[in-house]
């Protein structure tokens, strides 16, 4: 244990996604001293998802034996950061203008900081992981939704509004999953949930409403040319996307997160052949395409991110 957190300053950590949530207590060197997870499940509605939170940060404070020094949260966007205000994530269906921040304020009266997963998952790259030592990195997570954190020129960017990194919204293809609000978006080439409609509408009797991309890869472990089919497809969209990040960005690193690391072979490998195709030789030549290098710690440590950008909590 740090001696933080031995002094009693630990901070409560929030990784709130579309299929799971935990809720973790970090010191101020980005260790992980205890956590809490169970499924999100969103489909239950807000005021569900949040009384088990509640019921989850109750248990992480009582292993702690104290309350902690500040409250971090990691969740989709698009949000407003500075109010703590969840707008809409398309993982998260019904939680509109939810005042997120407030409503933890009551639940610990200290510091409550909220920022966006693509933006935590980049900060916790750039400290502690694949992107550490550079100045411009993109970070893009690959999970039940999909998006980016920037850092550029040495700083996370959060744009005007606090959209910069939605690039899950940007189409790629004139068909494709209708996901984050139409068709064609990477989103539907690069998350959990766009790839597993995808399956679903090009082969309908093999895949049904219930099915996932895990059930997908398992298919294409076992051989099947119809979930190899499901991946190259994919992997067309995917590559587009990362071609347009590498072009308008410049970055040094882009950075995998979520099914990323885990579908190199079905999903990342085509996609990069994509890539090599599409990008600038200028920009290509400079980023690497690498897996997050804090593995399946990532959303763990993201969740503490908040509290270190946003309130200075990291330890020099």
């Amino acid at each position: 244990m740090s001696a933080s957190a031995a002094l009693g300053e630990w901070i409560m950590g929030l990784d709130i996604g579309g299929t799971k949530t935990a809720v973790v207590a970090g010191d101020s060197l980005g260790g992980v001293l205890h956590r809490d997870q169970f499924p999100t499940e969103p489909a239950r509605g807000f005021s569900d998802v949040y009384a088990r939170i509640q019921r989850s940060m109750a248990r992480v404070a009582s292993h702690m034996g104290s309350s902690p020094h500040a409250v971090s949260v990691s969740i989709g966007g698009p949000l407003d950061v500075r109010r703590g205000i969840i707008k809409s994530p398309p993982n998260l269906p019904g939680w509109t203008d939810i005042p997120l921040k407030e409503m933890l304020s009551r639940e610990f009266p200290v510091p409550v900081f909220v920022e966006h997963d693509g933006n935590a998952g980049a900060l916790a790259e750039w400290y502690f992981g694949a992107g550490k030592g550079f100045r411009n990195i993109v970070f893009v997570t690959m999970g039940t939704g999909f998006g980016a954190g920037l850092i550029l020129d040495g700083r996370l960017y959060r744009g005007t509004s606090d959209v910069a990194g939605e690039i899950g919204h940007v189409r790629v293809a004139e068909e494709g999953p209708d996901c984050y609000g139409k068709a064609g978006s990477l989103e539907g080439f690069g998350s959990g949930t766009g790839i597993a409609r995808l399956a679903r509408t090009m082969y309908p009797a093999l895949w049904g409403e219930d099915s996932t991309v895990i059930d997908v890869e398992e298919s294409y472990r076992g051989g099947s040319r119809e979930a190899a089919s499901v991946f190259s497809r994919a992997a067309i969209g995917l590559g587009r996307g990362l071609a347009i990040v590498a072009d308008m960005l410049n970055p040094e690193r882009i950075i995998l997160g979520g099914l990323g690391m885990r579908l190199s072979e079905s999903l990342v490998r085509p996609a990069m052949r994509i890539y090599e195709a599409e990008a600038l030789p200028g920009a290509r030549n400079v980023c690497e395409i690498v897996p997050a290098g804090l593995g399946e710690r990532i959303g763990d440590i993201a969740a503490l991110c908040a509290a270190y950008d946003q309130g200075a909590l990291l330890a020099p």
